[in-house]
């Protein structure tokens, strides 16, 4: 496996040079175009920007859920997007934790169930550890009332706080957020973030975050700002 000598120990991520160009038949959108950034241990970064600039595309690219065009991404010392699906997938269930704007959680499974997934990736993990390590993060983010309660019968503030517990069940090094607020009214969106923020701080672990709202942005160490593909000046 291709690894970076040159790596900062802080340094969780670095992309290098990316670019995302999709293409159907004739017709070809560069959606991202040559764009560096990197992520270090504890660090909050905000990328910010307007509807269709790309964000999404470039979280995508940045987790290796997708690979860029042109370019390098580069997790923990790991060329990522010269791996094969499966490698990919075991770097995100090792290093990465993803918070969508939609929970996106299993409907037919209990809190505790959802947030035990990723660790149950792992065949080493036994269902029993798995569950007991669940139940703590649901303490710790204010569900241990809900612990056997299903997606359906939580509010919408609630369910964002299951999928926060889930993200950071395997204490990842970084943690992608795509528009994590976005889905809830403007209590329960500062209420899930300054968690967010506070278990970030206590895990010591790294947030790359894309916002659509500036508030919230500002609240990070760094911002970001994504027009039509490129880093804005």
């Amino acid at each position: 496996m291709i690894k970076q000598q040159t790596q900062n120990n802080k340094e969780i991520l670095r992309a290098k040079n990316i670019s995302k160009v999709y293409s159907e038949g004739k017709i070809s959108t560069q959606v991202l175009q040559d764009l560096d950034v990197s992520i270090n241990e504890g660090e909050r970064v905000a990328i910010v920007g307007t509807s269709g600039s790309g964000k999404s595309t470039l979280l995508h690219l940045l987790g290796g859920l997708d690979t860029p065009t042109k370019g390098e991404v580069w997790l923990k010392g790991e060329l990522l997007n010269k791996m094969d699906e499966t490698q990919r997938g075991e770097m995100r269930n090792k290093h990465l934790g993803f918070i969508y704007q939609f929970h996106h959680l299993l409907a037919e499974f209990s809190a505790i169930e959802n947030v035990a997934m990723p660790l149950l990736m792992r065949p080493a993990v036994k269902i029993d550890d798995a569950k007991n390590q669940a139940v703590e993060l649901l303490k710790k983010v204010g569900l241990g009332h809900r612990l056997e309660h299903r997606p359906g019968e939580l509010s919408g503030g609630e369910r964002q706080r299951v999928a926060i517990a889930r993200a950071l069940v395997t204490k990842p090094a970084l943690v992608l957020a795509d528009e994590p607020t976005g889905n809830l009214d403007h209590e329960n969106a500062q209420s899930v973030f300054e968690l967010l923020s506070e278990l970030q701080t206590s895990f010591g672990m790294g947030l790359l975050m894309v916002t659509h709202d500036r508030n919230l942005a500002k609240m990070a160490d760094r911002q970001l700002v994504l027009k039509s593909g490129q880093w804005e000046a």
